[in-house]
C-alpha cells in the first residue's frame, strides 16, 4: 500500500529528495560549522580558532578590555584592518580617540608567503631554544597538544596577517567605505528618537547612526534589495563604549540603564543585518559586578583581556612567555542549541614585536618538574619542613 502512495504510474516514484540549502556567498565570510551561520574573521587567526571560526554575522561581540585598554584598541584595530583587506564597509565610533587616528595606525597586511615567514621568523628564533630544552623536559602527554596558532595558509582566503611594525598605507585604507562616529564631533547632542528606554543621548545618537548605515548600505535582510546588487558585510566598531567619556556614571550599585537598553536595541538591529559588530567596554570601572553580568548577557560572544602589566603575575615565573590572560565568557549560540566550546579554558596572549598571538596556557618546564615530583612522592612532601603540624619544631600560625 506504501509503496503504491509511494509511485506513480510507470513506477516513477513522486518523491524528490531534498535540496540543501544554498549559503549565501561573501567575499570574506565562510559558512561555520556549528550553525551554518556566516563567520567573518577577527583578523586575528589563533583568536578565530578559540570562538568557533570568527565572529558570527548578526551577532555582537564584547571584549572586556585590560585595566589600560592597550590590548583591546589592538584587537579593534585588528577587526578593522581585516575589514579593509575583505572590502567590507567599516563604521568605527570612539569618544575618547579620533576614529580617523585608530584608522591611521592600523596594521600593514602580510600579503605574500616569504612576509608570512618572516613575520614568523623573530617568533621562531627566540622559542628555539626554549623548545630544544623543554623537549626532554615536558611530559611525553604534552608534546602531542594540538596549538591554537594554526598553520600559515590555513586561513588563506579567509583571514589575514598582519605585521604590526608597519602601518597600512592609505590608500589601501580608501579602498573600503568607512563611517566615523566620534562623540565630540557630535556635540551638542539631543534626546530624539524612538527608544524612550535609552535616557543618554549619545547612545541615542549613535543607534541613529548605525540604523541609518544600515538602511543606506543595503544591509537590511528584511527589505527586498535587488538581485544585481552584490551583497557584503558591515564591520561595526565601538571603541571604549560605556566609559566616563559617554557619560557613563558609576554610583555604586546604582546605573543608568541607558547602555543595557542600547545594546538590547542594537541586537534587534543586527539580528535582521548583513552586520557583525566589536564592542570593547571597560567593565573593570564597574563596582557593580551585577551591573557587568548584565552586559554580558546582551551579547552574543564575551571575552576578557587580563593584562600582566603593573600587576605580581608580571613577575610569576610562570607567566614569563606572555603579557596577558584571555578567558571566554560565552560564545554564540544563533541558529544552535548549544554553543562551541573549545577543548581548553586556559589561553594567554603574546605581544612580539610583528603580531599578536593567543595561545594555550602551558607552565614552564622547571614548574611542571617541581609539581610533578610533588605527585609522585606524597611521602617526601610530608617529610619537607613545610609540612608544619607534623614538624614540632616549625612554629604554625594555627594554634591547636
Amino acid at each position: 500500500m506504501a509503496a503504491s502512495m509511494g509511485r506513480g504510474r510507470g513506477g516513477v516514484t513522486s518523491f524528490q529528495k531534498k535540496a540543501r540549502a544554498k549559503t549565501l556567498q561573501i567575499p570574506g565570510t565562510r559558512p561555520s560549522s556549528q550553525g551554518n551561520q556566516l563567520l567573518v574573521s577577527t583578523g586575528v587567526p589563533s583568536l578565530d580558532h578559540i570562538i568557533g571560526g570568527g565572529v558570527v554575522v548578526g551577532t555582537v561581540m564584547l571584549v572586556e578590555e585590560d585595566s589600560f585598554g592597550s590590548y583591546a584598541r589592538l584587537l579593534m584595530k585588528y577587526f578593522m584592518a581585516e575589514g579593509i583587506m575583505t572590502h567590507h564597509p567599516l563604521l568605527l565610533s570612539s569618544a575618547e580617540l579620533h576614529p580617523k587616528q585608530l584608522l591611521s595606525d592600523l596594521p600593514a597586511p602580510v600579503s605574500d608567503d616569504i612576509g608570512k615567514a618572516a613575520l614568523n621568523q623573530e617568533e621562531v628564533s627566540l622559542e628555539k631554544n626554549v623548545q630544544k630544552e623543554a623537549t626532554m623536559k615536558i611530559a611525553w602527554r604534552y608534546q602531542k597538544l594540538r596549538t591554537e596558532q594554526p598553520e600559515l595558509g590555513a586561513f588563506s582566503q579567509f583571514g589575514h596577517y598582519y605585521d604590526l611594525s608597519k602601518t597600512m598605507s592609505s590608500e589601501m585604507r580608501d579602498t573600503a567605505p568607512t563611517r566615523l562616529f566620534y562623540l565630540q564631533d557630535e556635540l551638542p547632542l539631543e534626546k530624539q528618537g524612538v527608544w524612550t528606554s535609552i535616557t543618554n543621548p549619545a547612545y541615542i545618537k549613535l543607534l541613529q547612526s548605525i540604523q541609518d548605515v544600515v538602511k543606506e548600505g543595503q544591509f537590511d535582510l528584511s527589505v527586498p534589495q535587488p538581485k544585481d546588487v552584490p551583497r557584503t558585510v558591515l564591520r561595526i566598531g565601538l571603541h571604549s563604549l560605556g566609559s566616563p567619556l559617554w557619560g557613563e556614571q558609576d554610583s555604586g550599585s546604582s546605573h543608568d540603564s541607558s547602555l543595557p537598553h542600547f545594546l538590547h536595541a542594537l541586537r534587534a538591529v543586527l539580528r535582521t543585518s548583513l552586520a557583525a559588530c566589536l564592542i570593547t567596554i571597560p567593565t573593570h570601572l564597574f563596582e557593580d559586578m551585577a551591573f557587568t553580568r548584565r552586559l554580558e548577557k546582551l551579547c552574543d560572544s564575551v571575552i576578557r583581556l587580563e593584562s600582566f602589566a603593573g600587576s605580581e603575575k608580571e613577575q610569576n615565573p610562570a607567566y614569563k612567555d606572555y603579557h596577558g590572560l584571555l578567558y571566554i565568557k560565552q560564545l554564540s549560540q544563533a541558529n544552535s542549541l548549544l554553543s562551541y566550546m573549545p577543548d581548553c579554558n586556559d589561553f594567554a596572549f603574546k605581544l612580539r614585536r610583528k603580531k599578536f598571538a593567543v595561545e594555550k596556557l602551558h607552565l614552564p618546564p622547571e614548574l611542571q618538574d617541581s609539581q610533578q615530583r610533588e605527585q609522585d612522592d606524597p611521602v617526601a612532601a610530608l617529610k619537607t619542613p613545610s609540612a608544619s603540624c607534623f614538624n614540632p619544631s616549625v612554629k604554625s600560625k594555627l594554634d591547636f
